[in-house]
């Protein structure tokens, strides 16, 4: 029990910071996003500016809401004290899970590294929509132990753009790859971690209390 109180509060500081860190740069360092979009080379269509901010602005927000929504459901204690707010604060994960989604979907044509970024985007999208589906499938069901494991599978997409970056970086500043290409490596790494990851959490996290 202690040993799990401890690994949700190092989460809990690796997210709050990820989060502040995520709103600093997107809204007040970077507001206009030039270095971002300083790498974005061989694009098929050209990028409304105005537009395209305001819809990364909505997405990184949302992207935010989802994280912290997901970090506070995954609470024991919220979870026993009020299970109103458990679901209600479900639905707003939800909602920003669908948000981020739909934005994604807008960006992903724009995508650093071309039409393969864009189909690994549009790939991720439809899995994580589906996977948050599931999670809701089994609570409306009443199987508890399925939800949960949907939800963590549903909850490391919250990382995407996290574990993108650092693979990127990996491969661009440590292997010396192109940018655009450490981009794509990024992408389809981040799937196939967001997937692993998750299942050797489910498998080897203890069983939960039957709740009453």
């Amino acid at each position: 029990m202690e040993k799990s109180k401890a690994l949700y509060a190092l989460l809990a500081c690796v997210i709050v910071g990820f989060i502040l860190y995520a709103l600093v740069y997107n809204y007040l360092i970077d507001p206009t996003a030039e270095e971002f979009l300083s790498h974005k080379t061989g694009l098929h269509r050209e990028i409304n500016h105005p537009i395209w901010l305001t819809v990364m602005y909505v997405h990184v927000g949302f992207a935010c809401i989802a994280m912290a929504a997901g970090l506070l459901n995954f609470s024991n204690r919220i979870l026993q004290k009020s299970r109103i707010f458990h679901r209600i604060n479900g639905y707003v994960y939800l909602l920003s899970v669908l948000v981020v989604v739909l934005t994604s979907g807008y960006m992903a044509p724009y995508a650093t590294g071309g039409r393969i970024s864009s189909m690994g985007f549009n790939a991720l999208n439809l899995i994580w929509l589906f996977i948050t589906i599931m999670a809701l499938v089994h609570i409306k069901k009443k199987r508890i132990n399925q939800h949960r494991n949907w939800m963590i599978r549903s909850y490391a997409f919250c990382f995407t753009n996290m574990s993108i970056h650092l693979i990127t970086s990996l491969f661009h500043q440590g292997f010396g790859f192109v940018y655009a290409t450490s981009y794509i490596v990024g992408v389809y790494g981040s799937i196939m971690l967001l997937l692993v990851i998750p299942e050797f959490i489910i498998r080897t996290k203890p069983k939960p209390a039957r709740l009453r």
